[in-house]
């Protein structure tokens, strides 16, 4: 190009556009004094308008189609590009289906777990049902029974330590 032929290129590199996008944004004369900036788009009837814009709107649309390419680009890296089966679904599904082994298992578990604490001093068994299946803490414990909290961790305490003995014979 010739020196002294004035740029009237627009410097903003090419970018991609939503297939929504119903407009295009351009300036010439981008480093003169006097750079003018247009818009440019087809009606409903198909005819192109191209209009001069101000500064400011430019660069409005301009951040616009920015915001507009960014999400574009999101959601290409995030679009799920394989094909996906019925067991690629259930592995990613929130509930997974339990087999009978692990629906056995847990049933035999929680029969275990329930005899223990049924086995345990009747103090203990009342204050570790309070402390985990009532959600209650130590102090709303000891204030219902009517004794310091101290004692009531001692006695939870002392209820865990019996169940993990059971469990691990």
């Amino acid at each position: 190009m010739d020196e002294n032929h004035p740029k009237n290129i627009d410097s903003r590199p090419k970018r991609r556009r939503d297939k929504d996008n119903p407009y295009e944004i351009f300036t010439t004369g981008i480093e003169t004094d006097c750079p003018r900036y247009y818009i440019r788009f087809k009606d409903g009837s198909h005819i192109v308008h191209c209009f001069e814009i101000s500064k400011e709107l430019f660069d409005l649309l301009d951040s616009f189609e920015l915001v507009d390419l960014s999400f574009l680009n999101e959601w290409d890296r995030h679009l799920e590009q394989s094909v996906q089966t019925e067991a690629s679904i259930e592995a990613r599904s929130i509930c997974h289906q339990e087999t009978v082994e692990e629906t056995v298992f847990r049933h035999i578990e929680s029969e275990m777990l329930h005899k223990a604490i049924a086995n345990l001093p009747e103090v203990q068994r009342r204050r570790l049902l309070l402390y985990f299946f009532g959600n209650m803490t130590y102090q709303e414990i000891a204030k219902l029974e009517g004794c310091k909290h101290p004692a009531v961790m001692k006695s939870v305490k002392a209820a865990i330590d019996t169940l993990k003995k059971y469990f691990l014979e």
